[in-house]
């Protein structure tokens, strides 16, 4: 599939529910792709990408930087607390603030710095064990906490179980962010991004349905 045809389908459901295709961040989800592949993309005009690593970024996005204008990173998967300052000072949203304790440090470094990514909250709706989120019953307490910091957090952010229907917990991240005054929702991926549209995803994450299948073993 090319990054045309994702275009083509996020704008076909967001006809089909009544809105505007701009109000949809496709999120081209870079990690683990070889730089050809990502410079390609590039070519094609897109420039709003996801990383799931800070040291992965940090070794790939400065040089893009200098070719292409316009480059927005977003950084999607579980940051470390003592990687923090590195992942505001590369990316322009930060999706996985899922602790008090990486709260309190973005905070400070905030402060420091003069400068903050946007936020979004990530939320274990499946409530999984081995995942990272705040709890769906600790999601207000969280970001009353985050406001109290000064944090700029936009929205929420989920990756519903892989066995289960993901329109139940795209509704519910929904219903959380509804009742917190959050008009941002990361949510949808290759799979089921038209379903997140429906329930109104305003960022969705695309990785392998546009560059590719990843060959991890060739990265390790």
């Amino acid at each position: 599939m090319s990054l045309t045809e994702i275009q083509t389908r996020i704008s076909a459901a967001c006809t089909r529910v009544g809105r505007d295709a701009a109000d949809v961040t496709l999120i081209a989800v870079s990690k683990v792709q070889p730089n050809e592949r990502v410079q390609a993309v590039l070519e094609q005009g897109h420039r709003v990408f996801g990383e799931n690593k800070v040291q992965e970024a940090a070794g790939k996005w400065p040089e893009f930087r200098d070719q292409f204008d316009g480059v927005e990173l977003h950084l999607i998967g579980p940051l470390q607390t003592n990687k923090a300052r590195q992942a505001m000072s590369l990316a322009q949203a930060i999706h996985a603030v899922d602790r008090p304790k990486l709260a309190t440090t973005i905070a400070r470094l905030a402060q420091e710095t003069g400068n903050c990514p946007e936020l979004f909250v990530q939320v274990n709706t499946g409530e999984e064990a081995q995942k990272a989120g705040v709890l769906p019953s600790d999601a207000d307490g969280f970001l009353a906490e985050c406001r109290t910091l000064d944090l700029p957090v936009v929205g929420l952010m989920c990756i519903p179980p892989v066995f289960e229907e993901p329109s139940l917990h795209f509704a519910l991240l929904a219903k959380i962010a509804e009742r917190n005054g959050l008009s941002g929702l990361s949510m949808g991926m290759s799979g089921d991004f038209e379903q997140a549209i429906a329930l109104g995803a305003t960022h969705i994450r695309v990785g392998s349905a546009i560059f590719g299948e990843r060959d991890y073993a060739a990265t390790a």
